[in-house]
């Protein structure tokens, strides 16, 4: 018996118009939550440059719990209220059908991704930028892609797997991103960039030596 090969008619059916608004929806519900996290880089910065490398990871913790609380807030809107949210825009039914769908899959790894979030600017601030690009490699190119094609495409799914599969990237992004933080190598100086400035005044130089 022939293995009749993967069914590609999903890619026609779902076309992009049917999940735009809800991954939009996404986008903008993300925003403050971008914005929360960006204070959580600041902190870091601010708090290795004072030598003050527990406060720092502190600041980390304390803010992606923060925006846990606000994006699992989010989350159990969209679980509620996909259908009235989706319809503010386009009352077509097959769109409110598969945005839904979109919403509640991603809705699931809010709480994942909120922490994951405030880890990687906890990476930023402490100027190391080469963890975060790695971690985004790994976890959305070499497995988000790959799995997104595989369960959409070989196993069946359609759209669902695509949607399944973000969730599962974002949620090892967390992991690993809290297993690297934990290990507090970004806290070496060779990682910090935001060192104190030091200024020494003298008569002959009256701006001062920075160094």
């Amino acid at each position: 018996m022939d293995y009749p090969g993967p069914d590609y008619s999903c890619i026609r059916q779902c076309s992009p118009g049917r999940y735009t608004i809800a991954i939009r929806i996404v986008g903008f519900s993300l925003l403050p939550a971008w914005g929360l996290t960006n204070a959580a880089s600041t902190l870091v910065g601010q708090n290795l440059g004072a030598n003050k490398p527990k406060r720092a990871e502190q600041a980390v913790w304390v803010t992606g719990f923060a925006n846990m609380a606000f994006l699992g807030i989010i989350a159990v809107i969209f679980l509620l209220f996909t259908g009235p949210i989706i319809r503010i825009f386009i009352q077509e039914t097959n769109v409110v059908l598969s945005g839904s769908v979109c919403l509640h899959f991603l809705a699931y790894g809010y709480l994942f991704y909120a922490l994951g979030m405030a880890m990687i600017q906890g990476f930023n601030g402490a100027g190391d930028t080469a963890t975060p690009m790695k971690i985004n490699i790994f976890c959305y190119w070499l497995l988000e892609i790959p799995l997104a094609w595989f369960l959409a495409l070989p196993m069946g799914i359609g759209e669902k797997g695509v949607y399944a599969a973000i969730v599962v990237a974002e949620a090892m992004m967390t992991m690993v991103s809290v297993f690297i933080f934990r290990r507090g190598q970004w806290k070496n100086e060779k990682y910090n960039s935001a060192r104190p400035l030091r200024i020494s005044f003298s008569k002959k130089n009256k701006m001062g030596n920075l160094w």
